[in-house]
C-alpha cells in the first residue's frame, strides 16, 4: 500500500491492547533516533512505554466518557493487520474541565508523511463532535518536533503557549508547546 487512504481506522478494544503496546514499544525506538525529533518526553532509547501509561490505557477504555480517567483509542490498520498509527483522546485530569479532552497520537515510521496523521486527527474530532460534549481538544508537543507542530497547525490547532525549559530529558532542556482545537462553540 502506498497511500494512507487505503488504511482502515477503527476504534480499539481490549483485545487490541497487547498488539498496541508492542507497536508503541517499537515506535519508541524512533524517539530522538537518527535525527528524528523527540516525540515523547522520555529519554531516547527507553525501550518500553512506562507502566503507568499502559495501565491508563487498559483502565481508561472501559470508563464512560465524562468520568475521570476515560480514554478512547483508534488504530490505523494496514492490509496485513499491522498497526500503522494511532490516536487517542482522554479526559483532562481537572474536574472542572470535562468539556475538554487531551490528544495523543503516533504514526509508524513507514507511514509518516503520507496523510495518515491528518486522517487520524479527523477521526478523533468527528467522534468527539458526534459522541461527546467535548468542546475543545488540547495537546502538548515538544516544541522542536516541527513535523508534529506543523501537522497540528495545518489541522486547525492553535498554539496557546510555549514554555521554555519545561522538560529536561537526558540532561537536555526542551520547550513544550500547548495547542488547542475548538470543536464547537461553547
Amino acid at each position: 500500500m502506498d497511500n494512507a487512504a487505503a488504511l482502515t481506522i477503527r476504534p480499539a478494544g481490549e483485545t487490541d491492547l497487547s498488539p498496541f503496546f508492542a507497536y508503541l514499544d517499537d515506535h519508541l525506538r524512533d524517539n530522538g533516533a537518527d535525527g528524528t525529533p523527540l516525540f515523547q518526553p522520555i529519554a531516547p532509547g527507553q525501550p518500553r512505554l512506562p507502566a503507568g501509561l499502559r495501565i491508563a490505557f487498559i483502565k481508561g477504555i472501559d470508563i464512560p466518557v465524562g468520568q475521570p480517567g476515560w480514554r478512547r483509542l483508534w488504530l490505523a490498520i494496514d492490509a496485513y493487520g499491522d498497526i500503522a498509527g494511532h490516536i487517542d483522546l482522554r479526559g483532562r485530569p481537572e474536574p472542572a474541565a470535562t468539556h475538554r479532552a487531551m490528544l495523543g497520537m503516533g504514526v509508524h515510521r513507514v507511514w509518516r508523511r503520507r496523510g495518515l496523521g491528518r486522517r487520524l486527527l479527523e477521526t478523533a474530532a468527528q467522534w468527539a463532535r458526534a459522541e461527546t460534549d467535548v468542546d475543545w481538544i488540547d495537546l502538548e508537543v515538544l516544541s522542536e518536533n516541527l513535523p508534529a507542530v506543523d501537522l497540528y497547525a495545518r489541522a486547525g490547532f492553535t498554539t496557546v503557549a510555549r514554555v521554555a525549559d519545561m522538560l529536561r530529558i537526558a540532561g537536555i532542556s526542551h520547550d513544550l508547546s500547548y495547542m488547542t482545537f475548538r470543536l464547537r462553540e461553547g
